[in-house]
């Protein structure tokens, strides 16, 4: 196991910074996950950490050792890539072993080594198999016990679950999950896949364009996002947003305003321009506000399309009406919202109902910085908008 630091890194190419002033600070033994979208930097990150890529400034720590400019075979790592990469004309024993045996480690350690990782992920009696009689996730098992044998001080992963399908994914999440609870080492993954970035990291860092917008664990990151961009990244469906002209006790957002008390978010006032956001799981019909923790005033508003996905529906609304004195174009004043309701709710398309908007969950953001204002607008209660003491701003 080994701490990982990063101070200040950041790679160029040419005119393009792919990375840009990163400062990460991983503990012993944490299992971290770097998210982002295509772009945003992650996997370049990643393969500084690695070595194979060198930052054009910055320094990387591992352990108590600064690798900055070691190679990738004197840094105590270990890597897993999207693509397998198994030696085709090798059995499983080989691909194994394969970096032990250049390293002229004794036959009998070596022995023990690859039984010893094959147990981890259950590949007893598969030692003898070559990689085209084996299943995308025996694989990846493979590729997984020959960075085990190495017995590194950290795991590398860049996304090693992306070529697989939807029911292999889901088991191979659960057995990272395993494999990390038994080797107890610091594991750091990359991935753009939410699912893996929430159920599989103790804590989550949300990158976009090189620079890291929050660290934290999966939840906080869920509940109280930095910026806009977190919020509308982390969870699926996305977050709703709507801009918003802050009135008379109430968020005029050109049909769907909201009535809230003023006084709970500190520096907004009358007239400012802010955007609103809302999980489609904190809007409720009517006869369901009693689940919200402060319903707003009921809202009027006309269901467009569903989609019913077994375990909920996804209610697409739209408003009744626009205002004409929010400052706002048409195209703005009618964009519609996203709702969740469980499977037996009775709806229909094109039906009129009413909705409310639970007020402690709503996200108020700057406008124009895209900066958190507020956590919920209920008086006396609004989230503060500072991180908990495992999160990071950035600098």
């Amino acid at each position: 196991m080994a701490r990982v630091k990063l101070t200040d890194v950041t790679k160029t190419y040419d005119d393009v910074t792919a990375v840009n002033n990163m400062n990460l600070d991983l503990k012993d033994g944490e299992f971290i996950t770097l998210v982002g979208p295509s772009g945003c930097g992650k996997s370049t990150t990643l393969e500084t950490i690695a070595g194979l890529t060198k930052p054009t400034s910055g320094e990387i720590l591992i352990g108590d050792r600064e690798v900055t400019n070691l190679p990738p075979k004197d840094r105590g790592i270990a890597m897993v890539f999207q693509n397998i990469a198994l030696f085709p004309h090798m059995d499983v024993y080989d691909n194994i072993s394969f970096g032990l045996r250049l390293r002229d480690y004794p036959k009998e350690e070596v022995d023990e080594r690859v039984e010893e990782a094959a147990r981890f992920v259950e590949l007893d009696g598969m030692l003898n198999r070559m990689p085209d009689e084996m299943s995308g996730g025996q694989r990846q098992r493979v590729a997984i016990a020959r960075s085990i044998v190495r017995e590194p001080d950290v795991f590398l992963m860049d996304e090693p679950l992306a070529n697989l399908d939807a029911k292999l994914r889901v088991n191979m999440r659960t057995e990272l999950q395993r494999l990390h609870k038994q080797l107890d080492t610091t594991i750091i993954y990359v991935t753009h896949n939410q699912a893996e970035a929430m159920t599989l990291s103790d804590r989550i860092a949300v990158l976009n364009t090189g620079e890291l917008q929050q660290i934290a664990s999966p939840l906080e990151c869920y509940n109280q996002p930095n910026n806009r961009f977190v919020a509308g990244f982390i969870g699926s469906p996305s977050m709703n947003f709507a801009m918003s002209t802050v009135g008379e006790g109430r968020l005029e957002t050109g049909g769907f305003d909201v009535d809230f008390d003023i006084a709970a978010v500190d520096g907004v006032g009358t007239g400012d321009r802010v955007e609103m956001g809302i999980r489609p799981e904190d809007i409720y019909l009517t006869e369901n506000s009693e689940d919200a923790l402060d319903p707003s005033d009921p809202i009027g508003v006309e269901t467009d399309v569903l989609e019913p996905m077994g375990d909920q529906i996804f209610v697409y609304l739209k408003p009744l009406t626009a205002h004409d004195d929010t400052g706002m174009g048409e195209a703005e004043q009618r964009e519609g919202l996203l709702m969740s309701v469980d499977p037996d709710t009775d709806i229909a398309e094109d039906q009129s109902v009413e909705v409310v908007f639970d007020r402690g969950q709503m996200h108020l953001f700057d406008a124009d910085t895209g900066d958190a204002l507020s956590h919920g607008v209920v008086k006396g209660t609004a989230a503060t908008t500072e991180s908990g003491e495992d999160s990071a701003q950035v600098d």
